[in-house]
């Protein structure tokens, strides 16, 4: 349960001509598809949430504390993933430090994070797209818009065929993946630069007093919908007042969320030993800098007492006499959750492809195309499933799933770092992380610190589907994997 997997090995493995991925990403491929998977409904949405409820204009220093916690993790892959540029990111990571057992505990936790990540977002992507044909009269069918609310009947036929349209290009290969993203990335830059460099012209001073406004005590959660650490700890988070921030934090972290996508496409970067950690870091710099300019801009337009929850720039544009930028704004969105979608399913299809390899799952998933060198036969199975999953479900309740799982491989990741540091110091490492152990510690406590804020009942569902994934390893993986047949 606890062999691991030498890194000679890992590597080894990717030369096999029908198991091997095609090479092609270089480090500007990288940043892109990071920004392109980080940038999504948290800078359009999230912002204004945060401010009015938790932290007013002082929403920017919470976007920072975040975006360090994020650098913590980021630093640990970028060791990796530069050591072992190997498809899987935190999967193949954990087989060669920690073991098989924990290797198999975070590649299920990777599946569910991006497989349900994808078919949210792919929903999410259809609401944007409907209200923009609204703008302009035009009307989905009835029953092809989603599930109803009262019946809960209906199909998503948008998001259906969002998920199936991208797992074409996913097919076809990374290079035309990377093309399409960097337009579509470079099309919501600019609609975010637009909103930045505009809205700059309607900050009002007035509108920052209290950058930190005083403290108040949260509403007391109840049951499994309150917070875990309330319910061990009895500690109660409050709003706003300096603690208000890093309360913020633990809510603003999961727009961040994505840039550990980066690492699933190790094997397909032409030089990873220099590009990993180049694509990880830019693409995590990149954002935090537009979120905290964003936060900064949206809190000095309208006072964060006054901001919409679930439209905070479009409505704050339209609080100045300006609602031409809401319909920029909505379209900026949709164009970025374009991206987003489909690098969480690029992301779940390198992960699947690699457990395959292994052994842990079947090996039929792993033979690449031998055309495109692409993984297409996990690549056409999960996008099929999470299509259909996304067309006959509204699933947004088992978000918070997704943020659990990211900060569990945060976890996960970070102890691998010191864990192979002692077990393989001769290992040559293109990127060291810095000031081991302290820096990986400290990025476990913070992970988990945001974990602990997450509600009981995530952790329920979390736990669940863990327990489901190791009957699974104990029934099939363990027996049928290829460092078991090597003994």
């Amino acid at each position: 349960m606890f062999r691991t997997k030498t890194v000679e090995q890992s590597i080894r493995d990717t030369e096999e001509p029908e198991h091997s991925l095609k090479k092609s990403l270089s480090a500007l491929d990288l940043t892109v598809f990071g920004v392109g998977v980080i940038i999504g409904t948290g800078i359009f949405v999230l912002t204004g949430k945060v401010a009015k409820e938790t932290a007013g204009p002082a929403t920017a220093l919470a976007f920072v504390a975040a975006g360090i916690v994020c650098a913590l993790a980021a630093l640990c892959y970028a060791e990796f993933a530069s050591t072992v540029p190997v498809a899987g990111s935190a999967y193949t990571f954990s087989y060669a430090s920690l073991g098989e057992l924990v290797a198999w505990i975070i590649g299920w936790d990777l599946v569910l994070e991006f497989a349900l990540g994808t078919a949210v977002v792919a929903v999410g992507w259809s609401g944007y797209v409907r209200s923009l044909m609204d703008n302009v009269g035009w009307t989905m069918p009835e029953g092809l818009s989603g599930p109803d609310v009262a019946s809960g009947f209906g199909f998503d036929i948008l998001a259906f065929a969002l998920v199936l349209i991208l797992t074409a290009i996913l097919v076809l290969g990374m290079k035309l993946s990377a093309r399409v993203t960097t337009v579509v990335v470079a099309i919501k830059l600019a609609v975010v630069g637009i909103v930045i460099v505009a809205g700059m012209f309607f900050i009002k001073a007035s509108n920052y007093s209290p950058f930190i406004p005083e403290a108040e005590p949260q509403p007391a959660g109840s049951g499994l919908d309150a917070p875990l650490v309330q319910l061990i700890f009895g500690y109660e988070p409050t709003n706003f007042g300096v603690m208000g921030i890093f309360t913020a934090a633990s809510v603003v972290f999961f727009a961040f969320i994505g840039f550990d996508v980066v690492a699933t496409a190790a094997e397909e970067t032409k030089i990873p030993q220099r590009d990993m950690p180049r694509g990880i870091l830019a693409s995590l710099l990149i954002c935090t800098l537009l979120y905290v300019a964003v936060s900064i801009v949206v809190t000095g337009m309208q006072h964060y007492s006054e901001l919409s929850v679930s439209a905070p720039l479009a409505d704050a544009f339209k609080a100045v006499g300006h609602p031409f930028y809401a319909g920029v704004i909505s379209f900026g969105a949709a164009i970025g959750l374009t991206t987003v979608c489909m690098i969480l399913l690029l992301g779940q299809t390198r992960v699947f492809f690699a457990m395959s390899r292994d052994g842990l799952l079947p090996r039929f998933f792993s033979v690449t195309h031998p055309r495109f060198g692409t993984p297409y036969r996990p690549t056409i199975l999960l996008g099929v499933i999470i299509a259909i999953v996304a067309g006959f479900t509204s699933i947004n309740e088992l978000a918070t799933l997704v943020n659990i799982g990211t900060l569990f491989a945060f976890v996960v990741v970070a102890l691998g770092v010191i864990v192979l540091r002692r077990t393989r110091p001769d290992l040559h490492r293109a990127f060291r992380t810095p000031w081991v152990p302290l820096l990986p510690i400290v990025s476990v406590a913070a992970s988990v610190w945001l974990m602990l804020n997450l509600p009981a009942e995530t952790w329920l569902r979390f736990g669940i589907w863990m327990v489901l994934g190791v009957i699974i390893y104990f029934a099939y993986g363990r027996r049928n994997s290829r460092m078991a047949k090597e003994v």
